[in-house]
């Protein structure tokens, strides 16, 4: 009987495919994307996913066997001054000392095309959907689309609800008219508020936008707070289907650990 030989696998192959996906020079200027822990030659003996990497993340990978840690928000920042035993050195030292690579996958991922925002498209059933701010080659911060009928503002709230799992949404007064074009951002998408309202979305949900900002769109465009974790949880099943596709016989999984750091008292 003949053995099918695995192909040996590097960590610069990972990186390589989720680069090919959403490129380095699509993360916003402020970002710190790419790789943030480890060396890229050592072959690949897991991946493991997440949105944060915490150090019960890193226990997970140990106990795993993978020597690999994808994250959706970097680890790394802001500028270290200090490695102890801190909550961010103790992070970086136990993933050095057991030979794990942590990469993080941030903005660029949120403005690929097929990214972040399309995988909550597509959670939320839009369609005809495009970039909200539109950059060269398709790709841009934020989507927006097209219900394939119009809703009314109680019907999208119940909507977001199941299809995110939320306790709680905060969200703006009554729009008054029913919802058909809706504008979406992972995470802190605040900023795009005024693109909705220009590309004429009825509704924009994002995961965090700010007391202040919720001012003065009552009757102009619904504004629906979701949760920043909430918002991106879909990131993960979308970095292992990039790996699925790229490498159907790498070990990937996703992390048990629940990395929100916010509570709700209901």
């Amino acid at each position: 009987m003949q053995h099918r030989k695995i192909k040996v696998m590097k960590i610069r192959e990972v990186i390589d495919a989720l680069e090919s996906f959403a490129p380095l020079p699509l993360q916003d200027d402020y970002d710190n994307s790419g790789l943030q822990v480890g060396t890229t030659e050592t072959e690949v003996s897991g991946v493991l996913l997440c949105l944060d990497v915490t150090r019960q993340v890193v226990d997970e990978a140990i106990n795993n066997g993978c020597n690999m840690i994808i994250s959706h928000h970097p680890l790394l920042f802001r500028p270290l001054k200090r490695l102890t035993d801190d909550s961010i050195g103790s992070i970086v030292m136990s993933a050095v000392r057991v030979g794990i690579t942590i990469y993080a996958s941030h903005t660029n991922l949120d403005n690929a095309y097929k990214g972040v925002n399309m995988r909550i498209a597509n959670v939320l059933g839009l369609t005809d959907v495009r970039p909200l701010d539109e950059q060269p080659d398709g790709n841009g911060a934020g989507i927006i689309g097209r219900f394939p009928k119009s809703m009314t503002e109680q019907q999208l709230l119940a909507l977001v609800k199941e299809k995110f799992g939320v306790t709680c949404i905060r969200h703006n007064g009554e729009l008054g008219r029913p919802i058909k074009r809706m504008a979406v951002c992972g995470g802190s998408g605040a900023f795009l508020t005024d693109k909705a309202v220009a590309a004429g979305a009825d509704a924009f949900m994002t995961g965090e936008i700010g007391y202040h900002r919720f001012f003065g769109y009552d009757g102009t465009i619904k504004l629906i707070e979701a949760g920043h974790f909430e918002s991106e949880q879909f990131t993960v099943d979308l970095i292992a289907d990039i790996l699925k596709e790229a490498f159907p016989e790498l070990r990937v999984l996703k992390t048990a650990n629940k990395t929100n750091p916010i509570n709700y008292y209901i």
